[in-house]
């Protein structure tokens, strides 16, 4: 939308990064089975504009897992518009936490058997 880009046509990278970490906050949901935040974001970089009309498609892995703490690539790909063409628009790690319904950090489980 108009809203979410600047004057050259090119989507802002903080709605971008924000999308990202609507993506990594599913997988870390996934993977604590429960609630999580996001509290550290490192090496963003962006590799090139995402544009009016393109798709992003983002994807991640979860990469390490600490006591209470996760870490998570993730990617974001742009199909560009009316195109078959695909490229990495820019990557990351976020890291997030398992939290409790008071906002308290707990243990992330065990992954199960098989998964």
């Amino acid at each position: 939308m108009p809203a979410d880009t600047n004057a050259n046509g090119d989507i802002f990278g903080g709605w971008v990064m924000s999308r990202m970490d609507q993506a990594g906050g599913i997988a870390g949901v996934e993977r604590a089975q429960g609630r999580v935040v996001t509290v550290a974001v490192d090496a963003m970089t962006f590799i090139q504009p995402m544009k009016v009309g393109d798709v992003l498609s983002v994807y991640t892995r979860v990469i390490h897992v600490g006591r209470t703490s996760m870490k998570i690539a993730i990617e974001a790909w742009a199909t560009r518009f009316r195109t078959d063409i695909t490229e990495k628009v820019t990557d990351a790690t976020f890291t997030f936490v398992a939290i409790d319904e008071d906002g308290r950090p707990v243990p992330v489980p065990p992954q199960p058997d098989g998964a």
